[in-house]
């Protein structure tokens, strides 16, 4: 079998967030962020799960950019905590020199190694002192600034040496689970029960609004200062689903999956990757509860102009159109999601979570439409899956990850179709480096391609992390699967 070519200078390799590996949440003057007090909630809402530890990243980096190295990545997407740069995360705030410490010698150990760093500036855990001191998010004018300026700290202090820069991670999730069904910190919500605060018909819109914002200050401040003498380049990651119509022959379901994409994606892909409104649909819908943009926003996202697209993907659904009225509570465009059509047909392979189901070959047409639609180089900053019922397996069980070797392959293959398809893509990051804290989830859902040992914190490879090399090798040179060049593949299992 030949597998489906990939650019020859195609880069690859793995990705993390602070907050869910790094530990040492009240050491070296790093300050609380909204996840720190999310996560110790009572009653708990992340299973009893917190980040207190996570897998001790910050004191074991080294033995996790070993790692990195043994599985043969050219390249790694970790995430800054803000408040480990600036405990209270305000302009005018201090900053914390030991934060800075931190990422210096993780920056200048990848490099060592060969390893070429993506830096993600915000996923997800904003300071705990800025949302106290004016609602963080909630406040679109305050937030925007104080994610400019410690953009611009980061900017200056490592701009030197980082040369990929991503502003936000997934502004939908930031917006819907922490504002609109309270799953997320800081967990408000007018829908949830377990939620005190909250108005889940008006604040994820502001909070998109702000969040689109602070990514044009921190892209347009790059653009005007740091492009010409730092020469990187900068995007965001925006996660989204395709869906396909839940019955094929009704013209209402074709329109609701295209509406359903729009409120997924184009939410924050038309400003940000365009410079223009919000979809028509959304405008609709919402009406006066979507912030308008002012003249002066839409000038700064003339001026944020980004150098590629970011791409979370897992999974797609079917959606069906509702033939009443959506609640003001409704943030989904008016539809149901389905994971099996009006046949009964599914629209993937179960994997070991129940949103996600295996769907390469939605993935090719989501690629194909996300380029054809906004004309940014695409590079794949997540993509992964848990095995099913990987939750309840030994090490010894865990290790053996056969269905995770197929989802990748599967998906790169959609990768380098899409390619074919005329998308200019360049770069695939797999979720995750390492088993870890899966937000509000806690410790049971493993999307690592290295199996954490949460009691001892020992990390030890699964198949996937030692055979994606040799499926990057084979796809960038064409090589037949099998051919001797590719024989390392082989030689690797042996070893597992």
């Amino acid at each position: 079998m030949v597998p489906v070519t990939l650019p020859t200078n195609f880069e690859w390799g793995f990705a993390t967030a602070a907050y869910q590996i790094e530990g040492a949440v009240d050491e070296d003057g790093r300050g609380k962020s909204i996840w720190d007090t999310f996560c110790h909630l009572q009653p708990t809402r992340t299973k009893g799960a917190n980040g207190d530890i996570a897998c001790d990243h910050y004191h074991r980096y080294e033995e996790d950019l070993d790692s990195l190295v043994q599985y043969g990545a050219s390249a790694y997407r970790f995430s800054i905590s803000w408040s480990r740069i600036i405990p209270m995360g305000g302009r005018d705030d201090p900053v914390n020199e030991s934060g800075i410490a931190f990422y210096d010698n993780l920056i200048n150990s990848l490099l060592s190694r060969g390893i070429t760093p993506w830096v993600t500036l915000y996923h997800w855990d904003l300071p705990q002192g800025i949302h106290d001191r004016y609602g963080g998010w909630l406040n679109v004018e305050e937030s925007q600034l104080d994610f400019e300026r410690y953009a611009k700290v980061c900017y200056e202090r490592f701009g030197d040496r980082v040369k990929n820069w991503i502003t936000i991670n997934e502004p939908w999730i930031v917006s819907i689970f922490g504002y609109g069904n309270g799953w997320n910190a800081p967990g408000r919500s007018s829908t949830n029960p377990m939620s005190t605060n909250g108005d889940t018909s008006t604040e994820p819109w502001t909070v998109g609004k702000a969040l689109i914002m602070s990514h044009a200050r921190a892209t347009a401040l790059y653009n005007r200062d740091f492009r010409g003498p730092q020469k990187g380049k900068i995007g965001i990651s925006l996660n989204g689903d395709y869906y396909e119509p839940w019955d094929s022959q009704d013209q209402r379901d074709h329109e609701a999956a295209e509406r359903r994409m729009e409120f997924h994606i184009g939410w924050f892909a038309n400003p940000v990757c365009l410079a223009q409104d919000y979809p028509e649909c959304m405008r609709a819908q919402l009406g006066n509860r979507l912030p308008r943009f002012t003249e002066s926003d839409f000038a700064l996202l003339r001026k944020a102009d980004m150098d590629f697209y970011g791409m979370n993907y897992y999974t797609s659904q079917y959606a069906r159109h509702r033939g009443t009225n959506p609640p003001d509570t409704d943030f989904l465009g008016n539809v149901d999601e389905l994971q099996e059509n009006k046949e009964g047909m599914s629209i993937g392979e179960k994997s070991g979570v129940s949103w996600l189901r295996s769907t390469p070959h939605l993935f090719r047409k989501h690629l194909t439409r996300i380029y054809q639609k906004y004309g940014k180089p695409i590079y794949v900053t997540e993509n992964g899956c848990p095995c099913p019922n990987e939750d309840k397996m030994t090490r010894e069980e865990a290790v053996n990850d056969d269905y995770r070797v197929q989802y990748f392959a599967d998906h790169l293959d959609a990768v380098g179709i899409s390619c074919k398809d005329g998308s200019d893509i360049r770069g695939y990051f797999a979720w995750s480096l390492m088993d870890n804290l899966e937000w509000s989830d806690g410790y049971g859902v493993r999307f690592g391609v290295t199996f954490t040992d949460y009691d001892t914190l020992e990390r030890t490879p699964k198949r996937s992390a030692l055979l994606l090399k040799s499926m990057f090798n084979a796809r960038m040179s064409n090589i037949p699967i099998g051919h001797p060049c590719v024989a390392e593949l082989d030689e690797r299992k042996s070893h597992i």
